[in-house]
């Protein structure tokens, strides 16, 4: 089973990112700046890296840090459990591994809100935040961290920034090339056999990352099965129709029934 994993997954988890849980966490944001919720507030051009990082570092714990609300990647899980499975995700917020997912079968493409990166990059590592981040958290006043928690760049001084897919200054460590090669290998020793390609949650934002993948490789391998879950009707092309199963309805219902049969 390759379970391909978008970002309506992790809103049906109740990770999402407007309405109350929005304003529960970033109300302060909203009457300041104007800000309507967490994704366009992570391209708010803040006036220094005080604000800067008195948002993100918010952003962080509530999105990385802290479990989602709903049992939604348990049992997704539970499911899984036993299986030869792997995971490709565009998610960035580390629920498969809070929830007890193998670290091993996980492939996180876009970053990951526990990282950062120097801004140049000047270099291709990643950093580990998560000290910092709760510091950061724990000690901003008016929405302004103090100026000794910014991080910089250990190697040129640049600011840090976060380490997620937004353009080509996204930094590829040797973590990401190794999951890159053990979903490669995964793929390469499972060809011809009975597999089963799930997408939840996918959009349109990326599909060349898991949905026309997912397509390509069901429609080349007759032994292979293509199912899709989300809230709006799932398109299957015409080609893999026979061997496709589109579920309209919320993930974490569908996936709480499936556990449950």
């Amino acid at each position: 089973m390759v379970v391909g994993a978008g970002s309506g997954l992790s809103a049906s988890a109740g990770m999402t990112y407007s309405g109350a849980r929005f304003e529960r966490y970033f109300s302060d944001f909203r009457e300041k700046y104007g800000i309507q919720d967490m994704y366009s507030g992570g391209f708010y051009p803040f006036g220094s890296l005080e604000e800067y990082w008195a948002w993100w570092s918010r952003q962080i714990m509530v999105n990385r840090y802290e479990k989602a609300p709903k049992p939604v990647y348990e049992d997704l899980l539970r499911i899984v459990e036993g299986r030869d499975y792997f995971v490709l995700t565009t998610n960035v917020d580390h629920q498969f591994q809070l929830a007890g997912f193998d670290k091993q079968r996980l492939f996180y493409t876009q970053g990951d809100y526990g990282l950062w990166q120097c801004s140049g990059p000047c270099h291709q590592t990643n950093y580990d935040n998560e000290e910092r981040v709760r510091r950061m958290v724990a000690e901003q006043r008016d929405m302004r961290v103090p100026s000794e928690l910014v991080p910089h760049c250990p190697k040129c001084g640049r600011p840090m920034t976060m380490n997620l897919r937004v353009d080509g200054t996204f930094v590829q460590d040797e973590g990401w090339y190794a999951a890159a090669r053990r979903y490669e290998d995964y793929l390469r020793r499972h060809k011809g056999l009975r597999v089963l390609f799930l997408e939840l949650g996918v959009g349109g934002n990326t599909p060349g990352i898991i949905k026309y993948p997912f397509w390509k490789m069901t429609y080349e391998d007759r032994n292979a099965v293509y199912a899709s879950i989300d809230r709006e009707e799932p398109y299957v092309p015409r080609e893999i129709r026979g061997r496709s199963i589109p579920i309209t309805a919320d993930i974490g219902e569908a996936l709480r029934l499936c556990r449950q049969s």
